[in-house]
């Protein structure tokens, strides 16, 4: 899975997400404030419809909805990680600053860390909405010097 998707593909915001096809995209913090073109873009990208919590295997890449009044981060980033495969990353979509729900970065970074995750970058993904790479340890990339 790569960072960046190939810049051609315009038209679909999704493939900034670096995903890929036949991969499973677990879906958590789903609500009618979601975007639905992203969600769509994923899925055509994958090919594969996005699975929810009651999936009952591991995924590629787990897609985290949170707003400030969903509970405590740091707890909704530990739970994502037992839905992942080795290697897996989460992309962690919260709403933009000045819209309902908005997550400071700086509490972003710390719960990612509490997670024992590494932030690796930050888009604007859709209208009211920035995503937060995150990964593990293990598919954390150096920092380039």
């Amino acid at each position: 899975m790569s960072a960046t998707a190939d810049p051609a593909d315009k038209s679909n915001p999704a493939a900034r997400l670096g995903f890929d096809e036949g991969q499973i995209i677990q879906e958590l913090g789903y609500d009618e404030d979601s975007d639905q073109d992203l969600r769509e873009g994923i899925e055509e990208i994958t090919g594969t419809d996005l699975v929810d919590e009651d999936y009952d295997d591991v995924a590629d890449a787990v897609l985290l909805w949170h707003r400030d009044d969903d509970g405590d981060l740091t707890d909704s980033l530990v739970d994502a990680l037992e839905y992942l495969a080795e290697g897996g990353l989460i992309w962690l979509l919260t709403p933009k600053t000045g819209r309902d729900g908005h997550i400071e970065a700086s509490d972003i970074a710390d719960a990612a860390k509490t997670a024992g995750l590494s932030q690796t970058s930050s888009i604007a993904i859709a209208k009211d909405w920035a995503a937060t790479r995150l990964a593990t340890k293990s598919t954390a990339k150096p920092a380039k010097r």
